[in-house]
């Protein structure tokens, strides 16, 4: 494959390293960046994904993950997310299962040696992006831009964006789905070696390709989308197809297409390939899923809800100019985006239009260039960088389905590829121009530096939640969940009433929050504010009629109130929309013994127990029931049964040492 190409470093002032130096000094770099984030805790979406997710645990089958969803519900739910990564989950239970339980380390430190893997791997896939596909006699990949392929994976190593993937546990799903992603990549271009035949093709190294990117797709659904650039990388390097020559031949019906090169190379039954393996994958995913697409709600991502399709396609095109404007300046970086945080453009008079328009206008320019530009160097680099940059991001693009989202800093992991493309490109080009290259070599290095303190600094936030949390509240004010987390950190920490004062402050930003609703008003309840506490759970199951939590509150705090058949009523309520729940069993018994209706007390704490055999005051309330009405040797017998499943619970030795004293039996071991 002879490269008559003009080369980009040959206009570019910066480092040339051995291939071997350059790598060493990417991983050092990319290490440095993230190596304080290792010691963090578990923070934001770890907890549902990681801590509250039964598929880690050894108890679990192993098989069960193939049928959950990232979080550990089933697919076939009508509540799952459908986020399908059983990858993922493997390595998260191989994280809990060596370390013995959860301990944050191990698994940010795995996030941290991927980031380091996926950096030094850019360092490949940037020198063919940039510099073209060649081999040697020996069938070696030639490194055509060690200079601009040094440049392009220090700008991705040091990315503060990326922050989000490697100091947020949960983002192993997007390091694990780029590392297949780049070796299928990789892998499609080593179908392409020279052999002593000639130039020829491996339909084995096809074949590796398409199952590496299915296993990118196991760890994050964006890992398909390799398919279809895998396929442009054959079009504009190998077939070196001129794509407004192409349209126009198609568009004449130009009958030279019929000879033409790209059909004896193969192109045509390679993406034949591509293609077929790609379909059968999305169907399998499909038919695993089961159902329709995930039930998202308003809050998530209101542009999706609105009903002008005017206000959907500016929102989305807002969105779209957002996430550029993170690669562009990655300084106001955020752990969620939703809720309030980017209100909606409803008219054109709103000045966020510029964005658009901004954004519109720069894509419609380099699009012209990558396809109407006589240099076809120019043409293939630009093509290949609005390639990476788009296509892994349609996922999360709002085109083919609603997503769960406004922003998210994750979902950029991948696109900041072709970020990376074009910000080398056009230094190269600012290089050729500049007489004092120097100069400009400098500022790309401040650059550099300024995003290692940055991610050094960020990732510092994301090493606890109070610290995360606090972080956001400058940079989405208007983002109800940032309130009601600062608000749950608050309160779990003691600090009622400022949690209190947050959790009213995302009730007034979104009068529909219902979990913030919820746990305030449990922390009125607790501070003897009943009235205020029913009114706003009351209006939280007004506006989710099957928030079984807020039922079971309310049923408590009408409890306290003394209106017993009310409490009755939203105990039942609660347990009708969601079967399994101990805890409403509890405090239904609780309800019950003070009616004194004992028998359905004891009813509803042995189901407390059956769902939840480790719920000791359901135990404990049995047992003490049982000795107030004198049935001492049922009581005993609970007591033992309790002790069996809770063998170092000290009130239910209490309580059961109770009873054997009123039985007289005084020498009678607790532990048989």
């Amino acid at each position: 494959m002879a490269q008559t190409e003009p080369n980009l470093d040959h206009d570019i002032s910066w480092f040339l390293l051995p291939s071997y130096w350059a790598k060493m000094v990417v991983a050092l770099i990319s290490f440095l960046c993230f190596a304080n984030s290792y010691d963090g805790d578990f923070v934001f979406d770890d907890s549902e994904a990681i801590i509250n997710n039964k598929d880690l645990r050894a108890e679990t089958p192993l098989g069960d993950l193939w049928y959950h969803d990232f979080w550990g519900s089933k697919l076939s739910s009508n509540t799952s997310h459908k986020s399908y990564r059983p990858l993922t989950v493997l390595t998260f239970r191989i994280n809990y299962l060596l370390a013995g339980g959860f301990y944050p380390v191990g698994f940010h430190v795995i996030n941290i040696i991927l980031h380091c893997t996926i950096s030094v791997l850019m360092i490949d896939v940037f020198s063919i992006l940039l510099g073209g596909l060649q081999f040697s006699n020996k069938g070696r990949r030639l490194n055509l831009a060690p200079k601009s392929s040094l440049l392009a994976a220090l700008l991705f190593a040091v990315h503060p964006v990326h922050t989000e993937c490697v100091a947020g546990i949960v983002g192993r799903a997007d390091l694990l789905c780029a590392l297949f992603f780049l070796l299928s990549f990789l892998g499609y271009c080593k179908a392409f070696r020279e052999n002593k035949e000639g130039h020829t093709f491996s339909i084995l190294w096809v074949l590796v390709s398409v199952i590496l990117g299915a296993i990118a797709m196991l760890c994050k659904e964006q890992g398909i989308t390799i398919l279809g650039l895998n396929a442009v990388f054959d079009a504009l390097v190998i077939n070196k197809i001129n794509l407004l020559e192409l349209i126009q031949k198609l568009l004449h019906k130009d009958k030279s297409l019929e000879n033409a090169g790209q059909l004896r190379k193969g192109l045509l039954f390679r993406i034949t390939l591509l293609m077929s393996g790609g379909a059968s994958i999305l169907y399998i995913r499909w038919r695993i899923m089961g159902t329709g697409p995930p039930a998202f709600t308003e809050v998530d991502n209101p542009a999706s809800f609105a009903d002008s399709l005017f206000v959907r396609a500016i929102n989305y095109n807002y969105y779209y100019s957002l996430n550029a404007w993170l690669l562009l300046c990655p300084w106001w970086l955020c752990f969620d985006w939703s809720m309030g945080c980017i209100p909606l453009i409803k008219s054109v008079s709103d000045w966020r239009i510029i964005a658009l328009a901004a954004l519109w206008f720069c894509l419609i320019g380099l699009i012209c260039q990558a396809l109407c530009s006589e240099d076809s160097h120019k043409r293939r680099i630009l093509t290949l960088g609005l390639g990476f940059l788009i296509i892994p991001f349609l996922p999360a693009s709002n085109l083919f389905f609603r997503v769960g989202f406004v922003i998210a800093e994750r979902v950029i992991y991948l696109p900041s590829i072709g970020y990376c493309i074009l910000f080398t490109y056009g230094f190269s080009l600012l290089s050729k121009q500049a007489k004092k290259k120097k100069i400009l070599a400098v500022a790309v290095l401040g650059i550099l530096l300024i995003n290692v303190m940055r991610c050094t600094f960020r990732s510092s936030q994301w090493r606890s939640e109070e610290q995360l949390f606090r972080s956001a509240l400058s940079v989405c004010p208007l983002n109800a969940k940032v309130h009601y987390n600062v608000g749950k950190n608050l309160a779990d920490k003691g600090n009622q009433s400022a949690a209190i004062k947050y959790y009213r402050e995302a009730v007034r930003l979104n009068p529909k929050y219902v979990h913030a609703m919820n746990n305030l008003g449990n922390m009125l309840k607790e501070r003897n504010e009943l009235h205020e506490a029913e009114e706003l759970l009351s209006l939280a199951v007004q506006i989710q009629p099957d928030f079984a939590a807020a039922w079971m509150n309310l049923g408590i705090v009408q409890n306290s109130l003394r209106r017993f058949e009310e409490a009755e009523q939203s105990y039942w309520t609660a347990i009708k929309h969601r079967k399994k729940y101990p805890d409403c069993y509890y405090n239904l018994g609780r309800l019950y013994a003070d009616l004194n209706r004992h028998i359905d007390a004891l009813n509803a704490w042995r189901n407390a127990t059956v769902l939840k055999p480790e719920h000791s005051l359901a135990w404990n309330n049995m047992i003490i029931l049982l000795d107030n009405t004198g049935n001492l040797a049922q009581a005993e017998a609970v007591g033992r049964e309790a002790l069996e499943l809770i063998p170092n619970d000290h009130s239910l030795m209490f309580s059961l040492a109770n009873v054997l004293g009123k039985s007289q039996k005084y020498k009678v071991p607790i532990h048989c």
